[in-house]
């Protein structure tokens, strides 16, 4: 008789499944689609912000007109490339995410397998655009007197302050895909246990 019990609550427990499992609701899939609203719009808002980073002044001491744009640095540029990347693999993944959610029972381990590693991708990107930007944004606050590199932040003050809000938007970016890459692991570890 204890091993017909023990029996019976095996496979009581081999039919149950579990009520929060990612792989098995809607919400996990509703989570993952809203994060990725939340990741285009944020790429979408550091892209247009840095594109738009664009002052002229005029140097009183030397009289001559300057301009200070993304273009001029070669971190910015890297910036708005990698963010559109991210962007666009945003609306991707937003589309895929979608058709999970419409039919979960259909959903692959290759689809979240691929989220999983695609994830981690864009996470490393976006996190190192953001921090090569953020390191030529604090030389362009503080300088650098060792090699004598002047501060230009309090001349183009509107240019360097869209540079330092492009760059926390792209920050909020970063933690989203590393949200979404915990979530994809945790859907994947989930659905092949």
């Amino acid at each position: 008789m204890g091993s017909d019990e023990t029996k019976s609550t095996i496979d009581t427990e081999k039919t149950t499944v579990p009520g929060g499992s990612c792989t098995t609701s809607k919400s996990c899939w509703m989570v993952q689609v809203v994060l990725r609203l939340f990741l285009f719009a944020a790429t979408l808002t550091s892209i247009v912000v840095m594109v738009t980073s664009k002052q002229s002044k005029t140097i009183p001491i030397f009289p001559f007109h300057t301009q200070a744009k993304f273009t001029h640095s070669p971190a910015f540029i890297y910036f708005v490339v990698a963010l559109s990347v991210a962007c666009f693999y945003s609306i991707i993944s937003t589309l895929a995410t979608l058709s999970a959610f419409k039919k979960p029972s259909s959903c692959s381990a290759i689809l979240l397998l691929n989220l999983a590693i695609m994830d981690a991708v864009m996470v490393g990107i976006v996190a190192s655009a953001t921090g090569a930007s953020g390191g030529v944004a604090y030389i362009g606050l503080k300088g650098n007197k060792n090699v004598q590199w002047r501060k230009i932040c309090d001349i183009y003050d509107t240019f360097c302050r869209h540079v330092g809000g492009a760059i926390a938007v792209s920050l909020v970016a970063s933690i989203i895909l590393l949200l979404l890459s915990i979530i994809s692991v945790l859907s994947l570890y989930k659905r092949i246990r």
